[in-house]
């Protein structure tokens, strides 16, 4: 069987580092293949990716056959394959980690649109805004709530789809070094995920790329 997983740039591609991150937890075997999509070349190489997905992104696992070009759904597809334990087996458990997935999946209602993913590797960085500050405190707010109910030490008690879904902006706000002192189980929580070594191997390879300096980050 052969598993292919194409994947963005790694200092660009939170998406992709969503999908990657249970394959790797779980210990699913797959190849990785890199797409460059910096500009100016991420055009063509995305024209090619719709060649095989009609999404004409990334990221892509292709098994097979078989095409899944979506992150959430190849998420929950590595979980079904690795056993089902990165999804609480209580019901109401799993649906409210299947909550911080769908909403991260929206886009956390639009928080923080210009602290990019590519703004955690810039060597000189910017301070947070009041708005950027007053969204991450909100984010914050119902991340401590959640580990208080659960008894943590993640968000549903043991390691979920909830924590790896949210790695990457956790990394785009933490590295922009807000003030954690009123939220010490999500302070904790924070640096659990960053040093599991699934998320240090990305992370690893994101930082020896150059940085990607987006036009609106100012």
């Amino acid at each position: 069987m052969e598993r292919i997983l194409y994947i963005g740039t790694k200092n660009v591609s939170s998406w992709a580092f969503r999908a990657w991150l249970p394959l790797r937890e779980l210990g699913i075997e797959f190849k990785e293949q890199v797409v460059d999509i910096r500009k100016p070349q991420r055009f063509d190489n995305l024209r090619r990716i719709g060649e095989i997905s009609p999404a004409a992104s990334v990221p892509v696992l292709v098994e097979n056959q078989s095409i899944i070009f979506d992150s959430l759904a190849i998420m929950e597809y590595a979980n079904d394959i690795g056993g089902g334990n990165l999804l609480p087996s209580d019901p109401l458990l799993r649906a409210r980690a299947r909550s911080f997935l769908s909403w991260q999946h929206a886009g956390l209602s639009g928080l923080c649109p210009r602290l990019s993913f590519e703004s955690a590797f810039y060597p000189d960085k910017r301070q947070m805004t009041q708005e950027e500050q007053i969204d991450a405190e909100r984010l914050f707010r119902c991340w401590e709530q959640e580990l208080s109910l659960s008894g943590g030490p993640y968000l549903c008690g043991d390691l979920s789809l909830a924590d790896l879904a949210l790695v990457p902006t956790v990394i785009r706000i933490y590295s922009h070094r807000p003030q954690m002192r009123s939220w010490p189980l999500t302070h904790q929580w924070i640096k659990r995920l960053l040093a599991r070594e699934s998320v240090e191997e990305w992370m690893s390879e994101a930082r020896n790329l150059p940085p990607i300096i987006l036009d609106n980050y100012r």
